[in-house]
């Protein structure tokens, strides 16, 4: 289990399954030829996880301190596993991502790819060690994880794929993943700073430039506020425009992304102790989670819908 919380398997099981998802309920259901086969699909998967757990095995190696005083009962670097194993271990699972990267962008034939698994793992390693202390930078960079982990899809699957014959049709697929892309990243990034709320107090203890460490509590709140309007907007924006006449796939956003999304605004404005930002930040966790369902929805309402 101390294994497990070193790599945070919660946030990996929920990486794996969006790349599941996108698989299964919306690539597969498309009339496209894709670049990898399935089992080099689960490749893709696997590179991308360990990418992902290599940045939180770093990050809890630098986070210790902070995690003290935040969340102590977390804290598995220097208790349950030392920190020279927990370095062994960041380097062996990104090594074995960025290797099958490699492995990949040969097989794909765009050996250029391979700056896909480099720079993301050049980047935890950065946030980890310096970037998380700067305001903004840091909740940018790990926000821009879960969506990484949506775009090398449409790298990998989509574009080596692609020829003048198929051009529009891999086109569309590709702006419907650059599209969720965006609007994960917006979500993540917002919830960010809801856990630099929730963990004020450490972060202030150990020098932190984060927003709340700055800005105070209540400001900070009120600005997360202000941010939430752009992905109900966005939202709003994109099931006008292009899911309007999808009725399941409507109703199911307004119930599990809008709705939820709503409820965070309301409470957010006047939040202002530690299990309050993390019963938020959780909120947050679940409009993700009903998010990368939604993918699934989207697909199968699109493959099955009759005008």
């Amino acid at each position: 289990m101390k294994y497990l919380k070193l790599i945070r398997y919660k946030n990996l099981i929920m990486i794996a399954l969006m790349q599941l998802i996108l698989l299964y309920g919306f690539l597969k259901l498309q009339n496209i030829d894709l670049a990898l086969a399935i089992w080099q699909y689960y490749l893709l998967i696997v590179s991308t996880v360990c990418i992902a757990a290599g940045g939180y095995i770093i990050n809890n190696i630098f986070d210790t301190n902070t995690d003290l005083d935040n969340k102590p009962n977390d804290v598995v670097v220097g208790k349950s596993v030392s920190e020279s194993l927990a370095y062994n271990l960041y380097v062996t699972f990104t090594l074995i991502g960025v290797c099958i990267g490699f492995y990949l962008s040969n097989l794909v034939m765009k050996p250029s790819f391979l700056l896909f698994f480099i720079i993301p793992s050049a980047l935890l390693y950065i946030y980890a060690t310096s970037l998380k202390q700067i305001m903004i930078i840091g909740n940018v960079v790990i926000a821009s994880l879960l969506s990484f982990s949506i775009l090398i899809i449409g790298i990998f699957m989509i574009i080596p794929a692609t020829d003048e014959a198929n051009k529009k049709a891999m086109s569309t697929v590709l702006s419907v993943l650059f599209d969720f892309a965006i609007i994960a990243f917006i979500i993540n990034f917002i919830r960010e700073i809801v856990k630099d709320l929730e963990d004020v107090i450490g972060d202030k203890n150990q020098d932190m430039q984060t927003l709340p460490v700055v800005f105070g509590t209540t400001r900070t709140s009120k600005l997360v506020f202000v941010l939430s309007f752009i992905p109900v907007l966005c939202i709003l924006y994109y099931v006008y425009n292009y899911l309007f006449h999808l009725q399941y796939t409507t109703a199911y956003i307004f119930l599990f992304l809008v709705g939820p999304l709503l409820y965070f605004m309301i409470k957010i404005w006047s939040a202002e102790t530690k299990n309050e930002f993390h019963h938020l930040s959780n909120v947050l966790k679940l409009v993700i989670f009903f998010g990368i369902i939604s993918i699934a929805v989207i697909g199968i309402n699109m493959k099955y819908y009759v005008a």
